[in-house]
């Protein structure tokens, strides 16, 4: 499948300060890849060196399977902070102006009013739009070029549940109907997590991990966490005294993720049959949890 994104040892320093540290980023075609950090992590400076925004102090990025920003960037389209909108226009007038300035298709913008909602906003003026449908209308000007790649930089901070949904809603119809592929920032982790299909957590200007949702569940069930002087031996007592299928060792602990009641009878066993248990527990992650402890290592 075809890479969107990708960046290689992608770094931004101002003085002593490190932004962004060495990131390796992959982005698929047809991602929805979730960009999760603390304010000040480095995901704003990030997207503004992808978009060419900001040069980087060093690294690479390439799009569209090998390409530079300066070939393919009227295949993007993004969204950085707040959308820069006309106030005392409407939605339809913003997006004719929008269009001559990027020399778009003018025929397209009721097309493309209707597919973010905002249709039917007649004579309403720009500044007198909720938070949310300015997020929308900032969203339906990315749109004017029919981008393939669309990075929004927190589209839902600030925004009441039903402008959350809003948007939440138009990014996953742009996903399934047009195959547009997104970079979203945001900390706003269960709601993020409704829409994305794999996530980055940056750190300190650190990348410290890339996930897949379908990883990220696995890794988020309850699971049984034994550690001990022997995992390997260990692992093999419990599976056959126990018959246990689900089981599996990292390289410091045994997980189980199942059986959580005979937790007692595991630890009594293992001490019996002369493996040292330092620690057993049960964990329950959601992805703020999850993403709270890594952040902690």
């Amino acid at each position: 499948m075809e890479n969107i994104l990708k960046t290689k040892n992608l770094t931004k320093q101002y003085g002593s300060k490190i932004a962004v540290d060495s990131v390796d980023m992959t982005i698929k075609k047809g991602d929805i890849y979730g960009f999760i950090g603390k304010n000040g992590a480095g995901k704003t400076t990030f997207m503004r060196m992808v978009l060419s925004l900001t040069e980087p102090t060093k690294g690479s990025v390439s799009l569209f399977g090998g390409k530079k920003i300066e070939e393919v960037g009227n295949r993007i389209g993004s969204l950085i902070e707040a959308p820069g909108l006309y106030k005392n226009a409407t939605a339809y007038e913003n997006l004719k102006r929008f269009s001559i300035l990027y020399g778009a298709d003018e025929s397209k913008i009721k097309d493309i009013l209707k597919f973010v909602g905002l249709s039917r906003t007649g004579k309403k003026k720009a500044k007198d739009f909720s938070l949310g449908m300015r997020q929308r209308l900032g969203i339906a000007i990315a749109l004017l070029n029919d981008p393939e790649f669309l990075v929004l930089d927190e589209p839902i901070n600030g925004l009441d549940p039903a402008g959350i949904k809003e948007i939440r809603d138009v990014i996953l119809k742009l996903n399934k109907e047009k195959g547009i592929t997104f970079l979203i920032s945001s900390h706003l982790l269960d709601e993020l997590a409704k829409v994305v299909t794999k996530y980055g957590i940056i750190d300190n200007g650190k990348l410290i991990e890339e996930v897949s949702t379908d990883e990220l569940q696995e890794r988020c069930k309850s699971k049984l966490i034994i550690k001990t002087d022997n995992n390997k031996k260990a692992k093999e007592l419990i599976s056959k005294e126990f018959n246990i299928n689900n089981i599996k060792t990292d390289k410091n602990s045994i997980i189980i993720y199942s059986n959580f009641e005979i937790s007692a009878d595991i630890n009594k066993y293992l001490i019996n049959n002369g493996i040292q248990v330092s620690e057993i527990f049960a964990q329950v992650d959601n992805l703020e949890e999850y993403f709270i402890r890594k952040i902690g290592e």
